[in-house]
Order: structure tokens, then C-alpha cells, then sequence
């Protein structure tokens, strides 16, 4: 590793969604100096118009070079990335050039953002979650909004937890969909909301009709050695709607490992459909 002098200035490499921009305010409330490194293709807009440099996602020396000038205490990855879109891709060269890293992405998105973390740590950057530097962004413990879960729903988290951490070995999702001992859904690939798309057709009658059994929960949860600076679990207003229409009577999240975004919409969201939001204490 080489050893370098630092500005104590965070580098905030921004790829999809809102989750970057509540990030950098979290950032500002805090009086943290960052910059903004956006990823052509991914970064949304608000991110774009405050990037002090654009990058392609497949651009290792040029993402190294700018970090290497920038020399920032702290590399934080925010946002989502997914298999390169045509605006991603844009200057081919960069895939060429990183063929070895491009045949990574057939192994999920996880694995390539694996491997650039460790290029960033084999050249002397310390690469640190959204967890460690925005801290205000994850649910709390404990009941967050108006209304807590039954006998029954206690029940079904319990079973969640169990199932959850029993299967985190076999890097299976986060999340899953419980009704006591019953496990409806499990998140794969697809990700939360096509999952409870799924549970809504399981839970209930044919066709998606009638009405969902009691205690019906959407739990997730970290998995056990989870790298949380790549995939930190995250609910939002649109969470409690689809797990809503999915019959849920409630959300059991883990409590300091789960980003809620925009966590005062969210609450609202759950206080007026009548779901319980609930954070877990989880082992680490």
C-alpha cells in the first residue's frame, strides 16, 4: 500500500438514485469537507451538477488518477450501479482497456463493485461505507412510527431472523416475506419490491385477490459479514407501499445496519397505511 498524505476532504463517488444527494447533506449538516466524483450514466442530475469531476464506471486509471490528486481521507462509495447502460459505456476503450473487470459484471453487480474497492485499497485508499459517515441515515431502534406489531407479526419476525441469518452463508437476499413459520418469499437478484410483487401473489387468493393472512412481514436484515460499504440494506416510502399491497401488516428492519431514505416520508408512509415499523437489534 503506498503511503500518502491526506486533505481530510471525503471523495462521495455518486452512482444512482437519491441515495448520493441525501448523503452529501448528511455530510453538510456534519461540517465534513467531500467532493463529488459522478459516474457517467448513473449519477442523477442534482449529483452531476455538484461533481467536481465525471468519470466512466469502467475508467480504473482515470478514477484512480483523480483520487490520487484529490488525495481524500475517505473514498465513499453511494448509489447504485448496475451492468454498464449504452451511457455508461460510451467510451469503449475503458471496457477494452479493463477486459478483466468487465468479464466480472457476468458475476452480478456485487462482485464489480468488490473489485474496484480492492483496486482502491491496493492503491492506498481507504474506501468507507455510507454507514460510517452518515450515520443519521440509518433506522433506529426500536418502534418508529405510530403503530407496533401484534402477537402474530412478533411471531412471524422471529422466524425471519432465524431464516435470514441461517441462509447469509449462501449470499441469498436481505429480505423476506414471513406469515409465522411460513416463509412466502425470499429476495433473490431481482431485489425488495419484485420480491413483494411475488408475496402478494403467494400470500393471498388466486389472481392476487382477498386478503392476506395476519402478521404477514417484509423483515430485512443484513446478512452475517456482509461488506456493508457495497450493498447497506435501504427501505423508503415506496417500501411501505409495496409491502402494503402485498398484504404486510408491518417492516422489521436492522436497526443501524438499514438505510431509510427520506426516514420522515417513510414513517408517514407506514403511519397512514396502518404498517408497524419496527428496527431490530442485529448481531454485527
Amino acid at each position: 500500500m503506498n503511503a500518502r498524505v491526506e486533505t481530510g476532504s471525503l471523495a462521495l463517488v455518486a452512482g444512482a438514485g437519491r441515495l448520493p444527494e441525501l448523503v452529501a447533506e448528511s455530510l453538510e449538516r456534519a461540517g465534513r469537507p467531500f467532493r463529488v466524483l459522478a459516474l457517467r450514466g448513473f449519477t442523477e442530475r442534482p449529483m452531476r451538477a455538484r461533481a467536481s469531476a465525471t468519470i466512466d464506471l469502467l475508467d480504473i486509471p482515470g478514477l484512480l488518477r483523480i483520487l490520487n490528486e484529490w488525495m481524500p481521507s475517505g473514498v465513499v462509495p453511494a448509489g447504485g450501479v448496475s451492468r454498464p447502460s449504452p451511457a455508461a459505456l460510451l467510451n469503449a476503450s475503458h471496457a477494452l482497456r479493463n477486459r478483466d473487470l468487465l468479464r466480472q459484471i457476468t458475476g452480478g453487480d456485487d462482485r464489480l463493485l468488490r473489485g474496484v474497492i480492492g483496486l482502491l485499497e491496493d492503491d492506498g485508499h481507504r474506501v468507507v461505507g455510507v454507514n460510517e459517515v452518515a450515520p443519521d441515515l440509518l433506522g433506529r431502534a426500536g418502534q418508529l412510527g405510530r403503530h407496533a406489531p401484534d402477537a402474530a407479526a412478533q411471531a412471524s419476525i422471529g422466524t425471519g431472523e432465524l431464516m435470514l441469518n441461517a441462509l447469509a452463508p449462501y449470499d441469498v437476499g436481505q429480505a423476506a416475506v414471513v406469515i409465522a413459520q411460513r416463509v412466502i418469499a425470499v429476495e433473490g437478484p431481482e431485489g425488495t419490491d419484485r420480491m413483494l410483487k411475488r408475496a402478494r401473489a403467494i400470500g393471498r387468493r388466486p389472481f392476487g385477490r382477498g386478503s392476506a393472512p395476519a402478521g404477514t412481514v417484509l423483515i430485512k436484515l443484513p446478512k452475517r459479514g456482509q461488506d456493508l460499504r457495497i450493498d447497506l440494506p435501504a427501505i423508503g416510502p415506496r417500501t411501505v407501499r409495496n409491502a402494503a399491497d402485498a398484504g404486510c401488516a408491518g417492516l422489521a428492519i436492522g436497526a443501524g445496519h438499514t438505510l431509510v431514505i427520506d426516514e420522515g416520508k417513510t414513517i408517514a408512509e407506514a403511519d397512514r397505511l396502518g404498517l408497524f415499523l419496527v428496527g431490530l437489534d442485529v448481531a454485527p
